[in-house]
């Protein structure tokens, strides 16, 4: 039997990305991230995403800048990311990461967020044997 040969981002991507408002305070965020076990968060707002939020944005523009806790998401988070759909291509997404310098890209349709991919997404399907599809692929450090 032949091995299927994974195409899109839609065949790797993680579905239902973890999301927040940009109405919210980063305190929630950071919540979230910890309850969902996961580095980023889609920002929305008005239904449509807004941007990205990570656990270094938090640190870098909150914590380090003396901010408070109760500081809106949209404050704190990049609001202009790279983002692609769902039929990009691999190969496609590697040079988008590489050429923005991003670990990772919110995939969307009609301006909502269905999914996300990261370096370790990729990692895992084509370089399964690598230090990052291990790290990638070990279980959560709680």
């Amino acid at each position: 039997m032949a091995e299927t040969v994974v195409k899109t981002v839609a065949d790797v991507m993680t579905t239902h990305p973890a999301t927040v408002e940009a109405d919210q305070p980063v305190a929630v965020a950071a919540s979230l991230m910890r309850d969902h076990d996961t580095g980023c968060l889609i920002v929305n707002q008005n239904g449509r995403m807004h941007g990205i939020i990570t656990d270094r944005d938090i640190t870098v523009r909150v914590v380090a800048a003396d901010k408070c806790c109760q500081t809106p998401v949209r404050e704190a988070c990049s609001p202009s990311v790279e983002a692609i759909g769902p039929d990009t291509t691999l190969d496609q997404a590697v040079r988008l990461m590489r050429s923005h310098a991003v670990r990772r890209l919110p995939v969307v349709e009609d301006g909502r967020a269905v999914g996300i991919v990261s370096l370790g997404d990729l990692a895992l399907e084509r370089d399964p044997d690598s230090a990052l599809a291990g790290i990638s692929a070990a279980a959560a450090n709680r």
